[in-house]
């Protein structure tokens, strides 16, 4: 489905009118990156946001701190309980910052709910996007908290998106840009956790290591906004200053700049269609020296290129390489596979997968759990 962008200027509502509009938010995975990075955006703007239920995923204690500190009474641990939170809990906007595929369902009961969804689980769309789209009926129900889609959402508002010639996903290129295969054989866990721009949790910190992140942005890219995967390209943009592109059919490219800090997305999607005071130091040009750009390395860095294959093929092949990336990256945490073992991983499984059209959550679960056990059997063998 089309998200919709307003070509009409949204009237700002007053002072009085703000304060009874005061957003209720649920926050899934809040002891994660992005939960306690939303919980802060929250505490700059009590007046604005008021949260109403919490869920973790194994740091209790964290979780039950931080209800104690904005009074929330509704607490869940697990996905089940999560989507128990959501059904339960009257809330305007979900927060959806589960990792993993198991955040699909989360996004999917937000949806079905009539509740807006603030989506960080880039995997809901990457696994289940054809079921996940046809489910955001209004302008605004579904708000990428990626700093790459809130760009582009933003530099599409306005806009008719038939007018679109291409996206321009930016990518920092990971701490091994530049590196031949030969060395990225003696990679270890603590020097792929070190990114240069970005601070985020650690599946995710592994997957723009390998450019997988940027692959599954892709594939989130072509559902977000409808767009053909001839007409997503992806550049390398060091600095993290540009957030992401938009080139129009006139040559007119638009592009989002800002402070690498995930709270300004975060804010834009629990804000909009307002903007509200800028919970970090803005950028400052005059400090920013030059911009780099470069085209990623897809022979070096397969992961990008596999991501790109999968979504291309779409049906249930994205579910099957999404999962067995993540049995790979959790392999790798635990340093029981290669740097390398990881797109070997990938591919592997995509081989071995028969692709179906996708058709219901279930089936995503089947095919997910497969392609779970395809991947540890590689890794084991």
């Amino acid at each position: 489905m089309l998200l919709v962008f307003s070509q009409l200027p949204v009237p700002k509502a007053s002072l009085i009118e703000r304060h009874l509009m005061s957003k209720k938010v649920i926050v899934l995975g809040s002891t994660g990156s992005i939960g306690t990075q939303t919980l802060d955006v929250a505490r700059q703007h009590p007046d604005k946001l008021s949260v109403v239920g919490l869920s973790c995923g194994r740091r209790v204690a964290e979780m039950e701190q931080q209800a104690v500190q904005f009074g929330i009474k509704d607490t869940a641990v697990g996905v089940e309980e999560s989507l128990r939170l959501i059904e339960s809990v009257d809330a305007d906007i979900v927060v959806n910052a589960l990792v993993g595929a198991a955040g699909l369902r989360a996004s999917y009961q937000t949806l079905k709910a009539g509740k807006t969804l603030a989506l960080a689980n880039k995997e809901s769309l990457v696994v289940g996007g054809d079921l996940i789209m046809p489910l955001a009926l209004r302008p605004g129900q579904l708000m990428p908290i990626d700093s790459e889609h809130g760009a582009i959402y933003q530099c599409l508002l306005g806009e008719d998106v038939r007018e679109v010639r291409r996206l321009w996903v930016t990518a920092s290129g990971g701490p091994f840009r530049g590196w031949t295969r030969d060395e990225l054989r003696s990679v270890t866990k603590e020097r792929a956790l070190a990114h240069p721009t970005w601070n985020m949790g650690p599946k995710i910190t592994i997957d723009s290591s390998t450019l997988m992140n940027k692959g599954l942005e892709v594939i989130e890219a072509h559902h977000l906004f409808a767009m053909p995967y001839e007409r997503i390209e992806v550049v390398v943009q060091p600095q993290s200053a540009i957030h992401s592109m938009v080139e129009f059919s006139d040559g007119s490219v638009k592009a989002h700049m800002g402070t690498t800090d995930m709270r300004i997305p975060i804010q834009f999607a629990l804000s909009y269609p307002e903007r509200w005071d800028a919970p970090v130091e803005p950028l400052d040009f005059r400090m920013l020296g030059s911009l780099e750009f470069a085209e990623p390395d897809v022979e070096t860095f397969r992961c990008l290129a596999l991501a790109r294959q999968a979504g291309e093929t779409g049906g249930t092949l994205p579910c099957a390489m999404n999962a067995a990336n993540e049995v790979a990256v959790a392999a790798f945490l635990a340093e029981e596979c290669s740097f390398l073992d990881i797109p070997a991983c990938v591919e592997s499984v995509m081989e071995q997968t028969a692709v179906e059209q996708v058709e219901s959550i279930e089936q995503l679960v089947e095919v997910d759990a497969k392609a779970r056990v395809a991947a540890d059997t590689f890794l084991k063998g």
